[in-house]
């Protein structure tokens, strides 16, 4: 399963943010989709998560109200949106697939290569 993350770059303060990531060579229907993100320096971070029919999505609490996760599985395509980006949203953004329980945590078996989302003040 290969995951494709687009849509980063320079964006400004204030504005709308759509990051989408197509998932090739599993069937994207029956895969629970998540967002991460990861700050220099840091270890990164869940965002969010979406099941597999997109009827239940789960974002951080801190997030919520601002991000929003998608996705259409006619395209194998999963979205996050972010409204009123902050420079503090500046980081690299993954999303992952298929999450397991290993050793008590939830970890993610897929992984794409991430985008860089750079906010500017």
């Amino acid at each position: 399963v290969q995951l494709q993350a687009c849509g980063g770059g320079l964006v400004q303060t204030g504005a709308y943010l759509r990051l989408s990531c197509e998932v090739s060579g599993g069937t994207f229907s029956t895969l629970i989709m998540g967002w991460f993100r990861q700050f220099p320096g840091t270890e990164r971070e869940f965002v969010g998560s979406i099941s597999q029919t997109g009827s239940r999505t789960f974002v951080e609490e801190d997030l919520k109200g601002r991000v929003a996760i998608s996705r259409d599985n006619a395209k194998d395509t999963v979205y996050l949106q972010m409204n009123r980006v902050k420079p503090e949203d500046t980081a690299v953004y993954y999303c992952a697939a298929d999450p397991r329980i290993v050793a008590g945590k939830t970890t993610y078996t897929y992984w794409g290569q991430g985008t860089l989302v750079t906010v500017s003040s």
